[in-house]
């Protein structure tokens, strides 16, 4: 299950503008890949600044790479009492939302995920990073005020697309990679914990994406109760699987840059194998890039991936 929506351009045509900002065409760019992949789920796009930006911060939109928060509504801690809460459908959001209810409505074959940014990571866009690791020290009353304020949001966004069907959500906190273990459990776990508390049941899973310096906070990961758990390119996969509890899911690894966009088809075939060959002991791995493909990846590229998995599960 590869992270993947921004290179259906190459299918559909469709400009990276056009994907971030139109439910209809973001529908398109995953309808077109459902069709050519025969990936376990399916998802709405990867963009960490749509929620940013429905709390009020500035995006730059570029034609080859995804949206990216280029002005914060909080310059500290005491910005934070003033900052209103959202309400779901605010900025693109409702478009977010339009795309997962689309490709429920057309794609019965396999799980459809809506996907969200992590509460710690919104706090990270929403103030400037430095100021917010300042905060951990300095402030840490205020941090668990902003992170209240992300939590409610989230859950209320990530209950939209349950309401509409979809069959779970992938959360993506990266930046709780920068925290150590007992920082990330304060700062981060607890909050996806409540996070996953609201939604997740039999119908309804919560997959956990962390694409940093992970090694030392999978069990933090894992304590948020989220019934799967994503993991970067930053990590060892053999070092992760240990980790793991039978009854959840891992997911991970393949490098989306340095493999999957830049590599050739067979430097692509040679990772997948070899992930495939490590993770053989483990039931419950998934394979999956350690984050979202980036723009212009060569589809080339992308079938090589699907079929070193079938040439390793003996598809013909």
């Amino acid at each position: 299950m590869p992270i993947m929506t921004c290179p259906a351009s190459a299918l559909t045509g469709i400009g990276i503008i056009d994907m971030v900002t139109n439910g209809q065409a973001q529908f398109a760019c995953i309808e077109a890949f459902a069709k050519r992949y025969s990936s376990l789920a399916v998802h709405t796009g990867m963009d960490l600044s749509v929620e940013a930006e429905a709390f009020g911060c500035g995006v730059k939109f570029s034609a080859h790479e995804v949206p990216t928060v280029n002005q914060r509504v909080m310059a500290g801690a005491e910005d934070i009492d003033s900052l209103t809460v959202p309400a779901v459908g605010s900025g693109r959001t409702a478009e977010y939302l339009r795309a997962g209810r689309l490709v429920r409505q057309a794609i019965s074959d396999r799980p459809v995920l809506g996907g969200c940014i992590g509460p710690f990571s919104l706090a990270g866009r929403l103030m400037d990073t430095n100021a917010l690791m300042l905060a951990l020290i300095k402030h840490v009353p205020a941090v668990h005020a902003l992170l209240e304020k992300c939590t409610t949001f989230l859950i209320d966004y990530a209950k939209s697309f349950k309401a509409d069907g979809l069959d779970g959500i992938i959360v993506a906190e990266p930046m709780a990679g920068l925290l150590a273990p007992e920082r990330c459990e304060i700062f981060s776990s607890r909050y996806v914990a409540r996070l996953v508390d609201a939604v997740q049941d039999q119908g309804f899973s919560v997959i956990l994406h962390n694409c940093g310096r992970t090694t030392r906070l999978v069990g933090s990961m894992a304590g948020t109760g989220a019934r799967g758990l994503h993991f970067g390119n930053a990590v060892n996969m053999c070092d992760i699987a240990p980790q793991i509890p039978a009854d959840r899911l891992f997911l991970g690894n393949i490098d989306p840059v340095g493999i999957l966009r830049q590599a050739s088809p067979e430097d692509v075939a040679r990772s997948v194998t070899q992930l495939l060959e490590d993770m053989q002991a483990y039931p419950n791995f998934v394979l999956s890039t350690g984050c979202d493909i980036p723009p212009g990846t060569p589809l080339e590229n992308i079938d090589a991936f699907f079929q070193a998995l079938n040439r390793f599960n003996g598809i013909p």
